[in-house]
């Protein structure tokens, strides 16, 4: 393969139905922007004897998107099917709080403390090692301290709780 050639590994061949259903998709405008783009992928990348069978580069600039993005359509689409591709993907499963209302308490609490003995502030990492040090939870990441940190209302940098 030469440099700047690209050759689609995944193949595009839509029927006719599934041309037609793509471009009444389209012509209605009444989806979501990323639904959209994925149908004019579809229709540029089709190699069947109806459709123009365009390159991924030529599509990406066609339809103002990266080649990446044309690259996992085409993908989508042979391995999972045009119905698959077209609507986004479903969260898998429910996500579940990491932390309860006296622990999220103990959280903040820890947080509006002054920092470390040797330090003028604290890091995310050290409410969470503290948490840990103190059984109050078996094991937190920094991510958890930060989401739960933000969702307060108070501010420890605010001049007003108003």
């Amino acid at each position: 393969m030469k440099r700047g050639i690209q050759i689609a590994k995944y193949i595009v061949r839509l029927t006719i139905e599934e041309r037609t259903q793509l471009t009444e998709l389209i012509s209605t405008g009444r989806r979501a922007a990323s639904v959209l783009t994925r149908a004019r992928i579809l229709l540029k990348a089709d190699a069947s004897e109806r459709g123009p069978a365009w390159s991924d580069p030529q599509i990406a600039e066609a339809v103002e998107t990266s080649i990446a993005s044309v690259y996992r359509v085409r993908r989508s689409c042979a391995e999972d099917g045009l119905a698959a591709t077209l609507e986004r993907k479903r969260p898998m499963g429910r996500q579940y709080r990491k932390l309860d209302g006296v622990q999220e308490a103990r959280l903040v609490a820890l947080a509006c403390r002054a920092p470390p003995e040797g330090r003028v502030c604290w890091t995310l990492q050290w409410p969470a090692d503290r948490l840990v040090e103190l059984a109050v939870v078996d094991a937190i990441g920094r991510e958890c301290v930060r989401t739960t940190l933000k969702k307060m209302t108070s501010s420890h940098g605010a001049t007003s709780n108003g």
